[in-house]
């Protein structure tokens, strides 16, 4: 049963995923004019038309990235895809940061920690209801530091990148 307590840490990690909302994009992005985008994306962005001009350009252009998406979903992606978003919208913003801040956490994983991830997932759905309770009682039951301590254990932080040189000194001309 002790291994199965980091199933329930990637299982709750992961519950961001499910949030299905994108990182927000970076305001250093070109922005994007109403005119440049397709008719489908402007059919689908239709009550945004008025607003589009003050939106950030990060914002533009993940709404339009977003637009093409919905764009190639068929029918039932779509359908679950709104299903998502009323449950979103029915979160509190309490939760919404919580889930923010996971999503933020999981794409500064390692590839090879966000694969470790979805094998812990995938093995978390795998398990029976009973095990799944008695995994959320043990976890429930465990102290807020005991829970760091086992994801960190599962899912130890990325190294930092080497410092690197200073460039060497530029020679001034004439001097």
């Amino acid at each position: 049963m002790n291994k199965l307590a980091w199933i329930l840490g990637a299982w709750l990690a992961m519950g961001l995923a499910q949030a299905q909302e994108s990182p927000p994009a970076s305001d250093t992005m070109p922005g994007i004019a109403w005119d440049q985008l397709d008719e489908e994306q402007q059919r689908i962005l239709t009550g945004q038309q008025e607003s589009w001009d003050s939106l950030p350009p990060g914002r533009q252009q993940a709404m339009a990235e977003g637009a093409e998406r919905w764009a190639s979903m068929t029918p039932e992606q779509r359908a679950r895809a709104q299903e998502r978003f009323r449950k979103w919208r029915s979160l509190p913003p309490a939760e919404r940061a919580r889930l923010r801040e996971r999503w933020r956490r999981y794409h500064q994983l390692t590839p090879e920690q966000k694969e470790q991830l979805r094998h812990d997932f995938r093995r978390w759905r795998q398990l029976t209801d009973e095990q799944r309770r008695k995994l959320r009682e043990r976890w429930r039951g465990m102290t807020p530091e005991e829970r760091q301590r086992a994801m960190q254990r599962r899912y130890p932080a990325p190294r930092p990148a080497p410092p690197r040189s200073p460039p060497p000194p530029t020679r001034r001309p004439g001097g």
